[in-house]
């Protein structure tokens, strides 16, 4: 993106390929829920999974607005990063309840 000084296209084809990933993701999540079990403590731990989906409607969104704003689109993607890289102790409540 950097070398098209932040062209709509590139942008929006980033998005896409974060957007493969966000899916991907929740595939990966829901196949191992399946596996595990719905009572099982991955599946607790889990819960509804906001980060996972807040990343995948932030990414649908962003993608057509990067033709209109692609700094936009840019922030929203930032966004989720620092979403992801903030701690999440789900999984360690579960483990120590």
């Amino acid at each position: 993106m950097g070398e098209n000084h932040y062209a709509p296209l590139p942008v929006a084809l980033y998005g896409v390929m974060l957007l493969f990933a966000g899916v991907a993701y929740f595939i990966l999540t829901k196949s191992l829920i399946a596996h595990h079990g719905k009572d099982s403590v991955l599946a607790k731990s889990i819960g509804h999974d906001w980060k996972g989906t807040v990343s995948v409607l932030v990414y649908v969104v962003a993608i057509p607005l990067a033709f209109v704003r692609p700094w936009i689109a840019c922030a929203g993607y930032s966004f989720v990063a620092v979403m992801w890289l903030l701690p999440d102790r789900r999984i360690e409540k579960q483990l120590h309840a």
